[in-house]
C-alpha cells in the first residue's frame, strides 16, 4: 500500500472538522477492532459535546487501561490516560481543582469494576460533579478476552474455557446502591439516543453514572453480540426521570435492559457546593 504522508491526512482532517460535530474528533486513528461497538460511544460524545456547545478547551477526559483508555487520544480536548482503574479519582481531582471544566471518567467493565472498584462508591456518596461513562463490553478486550467483573456466569472465555465460574456484577445496581445522584444505561448501537443520554448526564449537577452497553466482536462471538444485545434492549419509554428507587432497582435488572434515564436526585447538593457551604461557615 502506497505511504500516506502526515500533511495530507492534517489536511483532509481540517476538512472533516468542518462539519460539525467532528470538530471534537482527534488526528489520531482508532484502533479499535473493526465493527467495536465504542465507535458508536464516541460518536455519541462527540455529538452531545457539539450539542452542549462545549469549547475543545474545556474538556477533559479521563481513561484508565484497556481498549476504553485510548478514548482520550481520539477526542479534541485535554485528556489524561491514567493507571489502570484510576479514571475516577484522577477526573475527580480534576473537577476539585478546575471546576470549571467538564470532566469525563471512562473505563471498561474490568477496569472500572474489577481493580477500581473500590473508587466507584466513594464518587458516589461524594456526589462530585464528573460523567462517568462504562464502556460494557463484559469482556477484557484488551488482554485477550479474559472474564470480567460483568461476564455472564458459565460464558466460556481465553481464562475460563470451562465456563465462567463467578457472578456477574450489575453496574447499574452498585450504582443505584451506593448513592450515585443520576444513573442511566445506554446501547453503543443508538448513538443517537446515547447521545440524550450523555447530554443529560453531562449537565446534571452531582455525578452521573452511564454504564454502555457494547459487545466485543473479537473475543466474543456469542453471549453480546449486535444481534443479541440488539433482542435484548428495551426503549427509552420503560425508563423514568426522578427519584423512585424502587422503580430504578427493577429496571436495573439484568434482562430486559432498560435504556434511558434510570435515576436522578435533582435536588442533593454535589461535592463543591457542599465544600463551598462549609467554607462560608468556616
Amino acid at each position: 500500500m502506497e505511504n500516506i504522508s502526515s500533511e495530507y491526512l492534517d489536511e483532509k482532517l481540517e476538512t472533516v472538522r468542518n462539519i460539525d460535530f467532528l470538530q471534537y474528533r482527534s488526528k489520531e486513528l482508532p484502533t479499535w477492532c473493526p465493527g467495536c461497538g465504542y465507535f458508536g460511544i464516541v460518536d455519541a460524545l462527540y455529538r452531545a459535546c457539539r450539542e452542549l456547545n462545549l469549547k475543545n478547551e474545556d474538556i477533559v477526559t479521563v481513561s484508565g487501561i484497556g481498549c476504553s483508555g485510548r478514548t482520550p487520544v481520539f477526542i479534541n480536548s485535554y485528556g489524561f490516560h491514567t493507571l489502570h482503574g484510576r479514571s475516577i479519582p484522577v477526573a475527580s481531582g480534576l473537577k476539585l481543582a478546575r471546576e470549571d471544566l467538564t470532566v469525563f471518567a471512562v473505563a471498561g467493565d474490568g477496569d472500572a469494576l474489577g481493580i477500581g472498584g473500590g473508587h466507584l462508591p466513594h464518587v458516589a456518596r461524594k456526589n462530585i460533579n464528573i460523567t462517568f461513562l462504562l464502556f460494557d463490553n463484559s469482556i477484557y478486550g484488551l488482554t485477550k478476552g479474559q472474564s470480567s467483573s460483568t461476564t455472564p456466569y458459565e460464558m466460556k472465555t481465553n481464562s475460563h474455557p470451562a465456563g465462567n465460574p463467578d457472578t456477574p456484577l450489575n453496574p447499574v445496581r452498585l450504582a443505584l446502591s451506593y448513592g450515585a445522584s443520576f444513573v442511566a444505561r445506554g446501547y453503543a448501537g443508538d448513538p443517537e439516543g446515547l447521545k440524550e443520554i450523555i447530554k443529560k448526564a453531562t449537565l446534571h449537577q452531582g455525578f452521573s453514572f452511564v454504564q454502555i452497553l457494547t459487545p466485543c466482536v473479537t473475543f466474543d462471538k456469542e453471549n453480546r453480540t449486535w444481534k443479541n444485545l440488539k433482542l435484548k434492549v428495551t426503549g427509552l419509554k420503560l425508563c423514568v426521570e426522578g427519584k423512585n428507587m424502587e422503580t430504578a432497582m427493577r429496571i436495573a435488572e439484568d434482562e430486559p435492559h432498560g435504556v434511558g434515564i434510570i435515576y436522578q436526585d435533582k435536588d442533593r447538593p454535589h461535592y463543591q457546593e457542599i465544600l463551598r457551604t462549609i467554607n462560608k461557615a468556616g
